[in-house]
């Protein structure tokens, strides 16, 4: 694989497309939690000192549900992210990649503790760098999987405007429909990704599938132009 991208089919069996994220923006997304957290402690540091013991005790229950279930209330009631998470644009779901529910945001969470030992969440690091989807070890407990929330565009697909190119022999309906949808998201994918797939129609294009580069891309590009009838 060139890139994160996972087929992976849901439970009424259709299959869609995950983009799993790697460490580094979840790490970048934990620090914007860790942040917002230790701005709410300072926030009630001011009243619980005031209250004596009792404040203290009020103060150490709050950082305990805060550390421990501020995750859960916003992977499951905020569309599986954290504040951190909606900001790096991640998100929590089943492996099967259906919305996170209860217990397995609960057990994700609660597993955090093994992530942080030895030091410095050493063993999730080490778990997300040796696991194929980037999981960390209350991810294995709990069947989740942090993935890239998909750009919305609100006015569809549109192919990108080129050179028109007639295609070499005669398109069925099946393959101009094909040609057409990989001009139109030529924009979401990587140049790497969009070669690997232009690849696949090498006896279109006539580029060899590993001979790399975006000359295969350029061809069926033109070709949906062509399709398209911008002569």
């Amino acid at each position: 694989m060139l890139d994160t991208y996972r087929p992976v089919e849901t439970p009424e069996g259709v299959e869609i497309g995950l983009r799993v994220a790697g460490p580094v923006p979840r790490l970048l997304a934990a620090a914007i939690d860790l942040a917002i957290r230790v701005g709410v402690y300072f926030v009630l540091l001011i009243p619980a000192s005031l209250l004596g013991d009792g404040g203290v005790g009020l103060l150490l229950l709050s950082m305990f549900l805060l550390e421990w279930f501020y995750p859960v209330l916003y992977e499951v009631r905020r569309g599986g992210a954290t504040p951190g998470k909606k900001r790096l644009g991640l998100l929590v779901l089943h492996n099967d990649g259906t919305p996170v529910g209860w217990m397995a945001s609960i057990v994700r969470n609660l597993v955090r503790f093994a992530d942080f030992l030895p030091a410095a969440y050493g063993f999730g690091i080490a778990a997300m760098l040796v696991d194929r989807d980037f999981r960390r070890l209350g991810d294995l407990a709990a069947g989740t999987v942090v993935v890239h929330r998909e750009t919305e565009i609100a006015a569809g697909y549109r192919v990108p405007a080129g050179p028109p190119v007639r295609p070499p022999v005669p398109l069925d309906l099946d393959e101009q429909r094909a040609v057409l949808d990989f001009a139109e998201r030529l924009g979401t994918w990587s140049e790497a990704r969009s070669a690997e797939l232009a690849g696949l129609a090498a006896p279109l294009t006539g580029v060899p599938a590993g001979a790399g580069g975006t000359e295969g891309v350029k061809n069926l590009l033109g070709f949906a132009n062509w399709l398209l009838g911008r002569r």
